[in-house]
């Protein structure tokens, strides 16, 4: 028989050796973290300035596959910057997360705020190296950007008439004028606080399409709905919408409603106040294993503000609310009827789109002379914005912009 020996070794020393791998870092400090640093954010910043302005010039961004990207969008050059050096790209990453936010909560001025972005690390790293105190300086800092806001506010000047959003958006679009025409014909149409969104088109020149239908801020409960390569979105043709006030957690609850999709050969949108438990489970597992077309999403909103919403949908597509007051419908025993009808439907992570609903234009014509009455009669002003967008979304419908595209 052989016997192997092993040399015994404590099991703290083997965990201390592992950790001290896993966890090894190398530490800088001071003035020479912040160099490292600072060449970082030049390197970012001095990539997306050159497209600064409505002359700046474009970038040219490898991928990983494909052709090369040329692009003028601050934002986009920002976030293609990695770099090798790890301290630099600390730095860097610091003036992308500059770019996202500002992205995020404004849609454009990204390389402006690249720029002011890299003097404010310059001008602060200089003031602490010569003994400045940091919380100071950034007191000061917030200081000036509220001084800065309150004279920018004062010699702006609002932006209303179709002619003037034009230029805005000409100005936006590089220059140009085509463009900027299609973006202020749709909110002529649609309203400031309508819905725009912009897809491919399949012709030679741009085009502008009014939808009906409405758009809200809540998407996809679970990724595993996603049934597109591209945009990570879920897009279905011709669905039946689900809508329910209540939590809908249980497998038997969702089981009808299954059926009738399937032997109709519809796509199920379910928008109720959340999907989970076993109900989500058993959604999910079909989508993924026999290609069931569904998606689950959170209802929009909170209190009597959601219940309304959901009417709102309901009667845009024909359909009924379950859990609504007054209405003795349980959701096992749904039936074809009872189901709101969408010509299309488009749900990111962020938002869904309804549109081209099918419900009675009776029906809404009256839902609309309801939501105009509740606006004159409230004082709150959250109330009245609240209100004036739900009356958008059933008013105006959706502005789509089709861009022009090969025609193959």
């Amino acid at each position: 028989m052989l016997h192997l020996l092993h040399r015994v070794v404590p099991a703290s020393r083997i965990l201390s050796l592992q950790l001290t791998r896993q966890y090894a870092k190398d530490v800088k400090f001071g003035a020479e973290a912040r160099a490292l640093m600072l060449q970082g954010v030049d390197l970012l910043a001095d990539a997306v300035a050159v497209t600064m302005g409505p002359k700046g010039r474009t970038v040219i961004i490898e991928q990983s596959w494909g052709s090369p990207k040329v692009t003028k969008d601050g934002v986009t050059v920002a976030k293609a910057i990695d770099l090798k050096d790890k301290y630099k790209n600390i730095g860097a990453k610091l003036v992308q997360d500059v770019a996202n936010n500002t992205n995020e909560e404004a849609g454009d001025g990204t390389t402006t705020a690249t720029v002011l972005a890299r003097s404010i690390a310059k001008e602060g790293f200089e003031k602490i190296s010569k003994g400045a105190n940091p919380v100071e300086i950034r007191r000061g800092v917030m200081f000036a950007v509220d001084a800065v806001i309150a004279e920018l506010k004062k010699q702006s000047k609002p932006v209303t008439t179709p002619e003037e959003i034009a230029q805005v958006a000409t100005i936006s679009a590089n220059g140009d004028q085509e463009v900027g025409k299609i973006i202020s014909d749709a909110m002529k149409k649609v309203g400031r606080k309508g819905v725009i969104t912009v897809k491919d088109g399949k012709t030679l020149h741009d085009e502008l399409e009014i939808i009906e239908g409405m758009k809200f801020d809540r998407g996809y409960i679970s990724p595993y709905f996603i049934n597109t390569a591209k945009g990570q979105k879920c897009e279905f043709q011709d669905a039946y919408l689900l809508l329910s006030e209540k939590k809908i957690s249980s497998v038997q609850s969702i089981v009808p409603a299954l059926e009738i999709a399937n032997a109709h050969r519809k796509p199920l949108v379910i928008i109720a106040e959340d999907v989970d438990g076993e109900a989500l489970s058993t959604l999910v597992l079909n989508r993924l294993k026999v290609g069931l077309q569904v998606v689950a999403v959170k209802a929009p909103g909170f209190g009597d503000n959601r219940k309304n919403q959901l009417k709102d949908m309901a009667i845009s597509s024909g359909g009924v609310v379950f859990g609504e007051e007054g209405l003795n419908l349980n959701i096992e025993d749904i039936q074809p009827h009872d189901f709101g009808k969408i010509g299309e439907v488009i749900v990111t992570k962020d938002d869904t789109m309804l549109l081209k609903g099918k419900g009675d234009k009776s029906q809404i014509e009256k839902r609309v002379q309801e939501i105009q009455e509740q606006l004159e009669s409230t004082n709150s002003e959250y109330e009245r914005e609240k209100i004036n967008e739900r009356l958008a979304k059933l008013s105006d419908g959706v502005a789509v912009i089709k861009v022009e595209g090969l025609v193959m």
